[in-house]
């Protein structure tokens, strides 16, 4: 039985409610109902409560976000108490942000982005994570520091409002522009020194494989199994934040290094990137990108997709990659894995491999394919010299 003290002192969850937007011109691969069932993961994973959901069809954006219509809804619920934080599926400019806010009274409201980088803060471990989340925050911030953040000041902390959030409300612009300096400059040392280990690599000749994914694909899981790591793996999002890196012996005797990085998400800001660039490195000097993929998701083919468009943005296509369909252990009984397989790696540019990373179900298949890639890019060097 719990005391009643420590009931009375028991921090209550925030009720957040989410709505999204879609353009009727503008196609999109994503359901609407989709990206809005993954912000409220996101929202769970800033231990939220997730009230309920809604989202409207529009022909072109607003300075309110939603049209007049769905606010008038939203009020009438914030008014009743339903909600006391609404989270919007797309980022907000800091019109739309102040405008949604007057209009809702004591309501609080966040977008996607600020959602995305409260869950990165509660998750960096290390000083380079932590710095590289504190970067985006700030940048987040620079351009909303017209506006009243009076949405900080309401309900005081909680999802939204881990970080800088809740020490550069009074800060000026030329503050926190000196503070985004600052940073950048101690991530460059990072960046410095990781370039030291990667010449120190490239002179030992050990080839690099970098797992990228989207979040929660289970590339900490694969990292285990391949290496016999210990690296904390959980079933949510952005589990992992820290880039790490493990040595493995291929079925060849060849050494390599695993490197898992963060995972990707759909709608994921470019000041995330940008920030995390420091980190992303890593895949720039790799030898091949093993990209892993939730065989058993739903919208498995649109998470490639995201992985591929941001590998792009990094003009990072050029690296042979491999898809790993993981989680081929979750699929029904009776669906055919080759068949959701070819329909999934249609078009991508390498080879795939069944496998589920918690049974260890298609490792060494994996490995195999690992080392005839690296195989085949050393024959290609060989023959480019000669």
């Amino acid at each position: 039985m719990i005391p009643r003290k420590l009931k009375r002192t028991a921090k209550r969850k925030e009720r957040a409610y989410l709505v999204g937007v879609q353009l009727k011109r503008r196609g999109s691969r994503w359901r609407i109902q989709d990206s809005l069932a993954e912000l409220g993961e996101l929202a769970v994973s800033a231990r939220a409560q997730v009230i309920g959901s809604t989202f409207q069809r529009i022909e072109k954006p607003t300075n309110i976000y939603v049209g007049k219509g769905k606010l008038e809804a939203l009020n009438e619920l914030a008014q009743a108490g339903r909600f006391d934080t609404l989270i919007c599926d797309d980022e907000l400019t800091p019109t739309q942000q102040r405008n949604l806010e007057n209009a809702l009274g004591d309501v609080k409201v966040i977008d996607r982005t600020a959602l995305i980088l409260d869950v990165f803060a509660s998750r960096a471990q290390t000083k380079e994570g932590r710095l590289q989340v504190e970067l985006a925050q700030h940048e987040y911030l620079l351009p909303r520091l017209a506006g009243q953040w009076s949405h900080l000041e309401r309900l005081g902390g909680g999802i939204g409002t881990r970080g800088p959030g809740e020490t550069q409300i009074e800060t000026d612009r030329r503050l926190v522009r000196d503070r985004i300096q600052r940073l950048k400059r101690s991530l460059e040392d990072v960046r410095r020194h990781r370039r030291l280990h990667r010449a120190r690599r490239n002179a030992n000749q050990m080839p690099v494989a970098s797992l990228v994914g989207y979040t929660n694909a289970g590339k900490s899981t694969l990292l285990n199994t391949l290496t016999r790591a210990d690296v904390r793996a959980e079933d949510r999002l952005f589990s992992t934040l820290d880039p790490i890196t493990r040595r493995i012996m291929l079925p060849s005797g060849t050494r390599t290094l695993v490197s898992d990085t963060v995972g990707f998400i759909h709608k994921l800001p470019p000041t995330v990137v940008a920030a995390f660039r420091a980190t992303l490195e890593e895949i720039e000097e790799s030898s091949v990108i093993v990209q892993v993929v939730d065989l058993s998701h739903r919208n498995a083919k649109e998470h490639v997709r995201v992985v591929e468009d941001i590998l792009k943005e990094m003009r990072l296509v050029d690296i042979p990659r491999i898809l790993v369909l993981n989680k081929v252990d979750l699929l029904p009984d009776d669906a055919d894995p080759v068949e959701i397989a070819e329909e999934i790696s249609s078009g991508y540019p390498g080879p795939y491999v069944l496998m589920s990373a918690t049974t260890g179900l298609g490792g060494l298949g994996l490995l195999n394919t690992v080392d005839e890639t690296l195989a085949d890019i050393a024959n290609r060097v060989q023959v480019s010299t000669v």
